[in-house]
């Protein structure tokens, strides 16, 4: 576009349409840290609770499967800005709610508006600048996307300690409105698309796979996932959607998701990334907090400003990733991105229980910093090559596997995490015998004497110091391998 009218109305509508990005992915983690002080306004139960994450979470990703047929059909515009002032007006709904009933309603609503907003800037940006030009605005639609959830636990915690939990939704509501006159004052797009009558059978079994998968993945860890009926249930659930919109997909004459999407190697390898790369970033996000503040015994404000700086690197990889697009290899950006992350995990498989701050800083910075590398150069080769009549649905299939490889990324550290806590416990206490001749040393013995109440609780207090740095070192050894695996990948481009 040239001109300055033009070149204004360009930014402005990369401004806002980020601006969506950046409220969707902060809602998925700012109410974390803000969940006790939830439960207990709203007088609910640790269980009941978990469905103000587990309600947005599955909604928001079943809803992201139609998105690109709504955008085909009715305008990326009008469906953008409408599911901003949606989510806008939800969140306000949310900060307001007075029961576990209204919040839980709310949420999952806020989660059906939100699920357009990240598969949809992205088309927007595609739409605005040809494929030669993306790599920087790219990278700015990236840092959104990325600093978002790094950014949320911390902001979380600052609104929570100094105002109320109810702010974590009420921030959204300038954004959301400003963002949304924005758009509709600056952004102008071409007649939509006609698109084939909407494929209910195929988007009724991917919801189904989708959302089966989604509950079994949340509720694995409270459940004791296979011993547990529900878990079950929703696992062959889950793979019975999965097999019949596969079937479906192949066999309809115009499927739900179009069958030309998997024929782009570039896009098809980038969802696979896509997934692997978003489990590996949400995991570690959500183990970091509990790590500070249960391990390395940080209040909760210290916690969320040494998180914070994570979010700064970050941002400088995806603007260091804008300026070498243009002359460096981008499976040569994303590889060192990779084995810098690898580096990063494999330092934090090793931390003590005392981790200092500045240690925590740096290695956590060059980790957000590498995450940078990696994730801006992929969004740039994953549309490269496709079609321009395919990016809608482009954008919202990579944006739902996103969604589900952080779910999925999330749900096996935890599961990792709490199996090596039982299993590290277990192999420690063995050793509390009346033979273990370190018990019976005078003062040991009067202060760990386990035939005591208070000796018994000062020596599980001492084995949970000792198991927990191992336990989480496990978790990280297990991302560390998962990232290394990803390198090969990233050379089939």
């Amino acid at each position: 576009m040239s001109g300055t009218p033009d070149k204004l109305a360009v930014g402005v509508t990369l401004l806002c349409s980020v601006a969506g990005v950046v409220m969707q992915a902060l809602d998925s983690t700012i109410v974390l840290v803000a969940m006790p002080h939830m439960q207990g306004s709203l007088s609910a139960s640790h269980d009941q609770i978990t469905w103000i994450l587990t309600s947005y979470i599955v909604v928001s990703a079943i809803m992201t499967a139609p998105v690109g047929w709504l955008a085909n059909r009715f305008g990326t515009k009008t469906v953008y800005t409408g599911a901003l002032l949606g989510f806008t007006v939800t969140s306000g709904l949310c900060g307001m709610a007075q029961s576990l009933d209204q919040m839980v309603v709310f949420r999952a609503l806020q989660g059906a508006f939100g699920a357009a907003l990240t598969p949809l800037s992205l088309a927007i940006l595609l739409v605005l600048f040809p494929a030669e030009k993306r790599a920087q605005p790219m990278a700015i639609w990236g840092m959104g996307l990325m600093v978002g959830p790094i950014l949320g636990p911390t902001l979380g915690g600052l609104l929570t300690e100094y105002y109320d939990w109810r702010w974590c939704f009420y921030v959204n509501l300038p954004i959301g409105v400003l963002a949304a006159a924005g758009l509709l004052a600056f952004f102008r797009e071409k007649t939509p698309q006609k698109p084939s009558a909407f494929d209910w059978l195929g988007f009724g079994v991917l919801a189904l796979a989708v959302g089966a998968f989604q509950l079994m993945l949340d509720r694995g860890t409270d459940q004791d996932w296979f011993s547990s009926n529900e878990i079950v249930v929703e696992a062959i659930l889950a793979g019975l959607g999965t097999y019949l919109f596969l079937i479906h997909m192949l066999t309809a004459k115009a499927p739900f998701v179009p069958r030309s999407l998997f024929r782009d190697r570039n896009f098809v390898l980038s969802l696979v990334l896509m997934y692997a790369i978003n489990g590996v970033l949400f995991a570690s996000i959500s183990l970091m907090p509990t790590f500070l503040q249960s391990v390395a015994d940080r209040p909760v404000l210290n916690a969320g400003l040494l998180l914070a700086p994570r979010g700064f690197g970050v941002m400088a990889g995806m603007f260091l990733v804008g300026k070498m697009a243009s002359f460096v290899d981008p499976r040569q950006i994303m590889s060192a991105g990779a084995a810098v992350i690898a580096w990063s995990l494999w330092e934090m498989a090793h931390w003590p229980s005392f981790i200092g701050g500045d240690v925590f800083l740096f290695v956590t910075v060059v980790q957000g910093f590498a995450m940078g590398l990696l994730f801006g150069p992929l969004m740039v080769v994953a549309f490269v090559t496709l079609e321009k009549n395919l990016q809608n649905d482009g954008t919202a299939f990579i944006s739902l596997m996103r969604n589900v490889g952080s779910a999925a990324g999330i749900s096996a550290s935890t599961a990792v995490l709490a199996n090596s806590m039982q299993t590290i416990r277990d192999q420690t206490a063995a050793l509390v015998t009346p033979f273990n001749q370190a018990l019976s040393i005078n003062a040991v013995s009067k202060v760990a004497n386990y035939h005591l109440p208070s000796g018994a609780a000062r020596l599980n207090g001492l084995l949970v110091q000792h198991v927990a740095p191992l336990a989480y070192g496990n978790v990280y050894i297990f991302l560390f391998y998962l990232t290394v695996a990803l390198v090969p990948l990233i050379w089939l481009y």
